[in-house]
């Protein structure tokens, strides 16, 4: 398949329009539209020794590369956040939540999400699908939940998006990048805040990505590296 009929189905399927302003996505450089695709390989992060200039090959990344790839490289990020059935519907999924509404109706970034187990069951549910996670303002386990927020990446460095879900009488906020100053906040105003991780927040979404580019009949891998490794003294 030609690489312009590829981008074209992506496009149609995650639309650019979608993406925030500014947001580096689609191509980073020029390539040959009318070259033979015949595999894809999605990434999260694309490093320079898994850019071997496959020219048969069609590179995917949610997050922009930091450098020019000599193979076809194609972003799709901001607009992959966004857009429903996307990366926060594969999150929620993921944890066994059923999306109700957008957390942030300005940007449609993030999900509210039902629930209706108490916490220590839902913990548990997390720690099954996720072996990294920090817990802030850990409640009672037998605090029944109801509504959580989702954001895939980079939610819980955002102090705004802390108030709002306090506004919005959430009782957990769940997404990735926590710091220091969010904790304290999150302490203040006494709301739980579950950290997945930039990056294991993010992982769902990209086996959802490859359950979209199905019909076009490639052959397509998910390749989950991460840019870490945990050490225990």
């Amino acid at each position: 398949m030609k690489l312009k009929e590829i981008i074209e189905f992506i496009d149609k399927n995650i639309p650019k329009t979608l993406a925030l302003k500014n947001d580096e996505i689609g191509f980073k450089k020029e390539y040959d539209l009318n070259q033979n695709i015949n595999s894809i390989e999605i990434f999260m992060d694309l490093y320079p020794e898994f850019d071997i200039n496959k020219s048969d090959t069609l590179i995917l990344t949610h997050h922009p590369p930091l450098f020019n790839p000599k193979t076809p490289t194609y972003t799709i990020h901001s607009n992959w956040d966004i857009i429903t059935g996307g990366a926060n519907e594969a999150l929620a999924k993921s944890l066994n939540l059923k999306v109700i509404s957008p957390f942030d109706r300005n940007t449609n970034i993030g999900r509210i999400c039902k629930t209706n187990k108490k916490f220590k069951e839902f913990k548990n549910d997390v720690l099954n699908k996720f072996e990294e996670i920090k817990i802030v303002n850990k409640p009672d386990d037998n605090k029944q939940l109801n509504k959580v927020g989702i954001i895939s990446g980079f939610g819980l460095k955002n102090t705004n998006y802390i108030k709002l879900a306090h506004e919005l009488n959430l009782e957990l906020l769940i997404s990735g990048d926590l710091t220091q100053e969010s904790a304290i906040l999150a302490k203040n105003l006494d709301i739980t805040l579950i950290d997945l991780g930039h990056h294991n927040s993010e992982v769902p979404g990209l086996y959802k990505l490859k359950e979209i580019l199905e019909p076009l009949n490639i052959k397509c891998e998910v390749i989950n590296i991460k840019p870490w490794k945990t050490y225990k003294i």
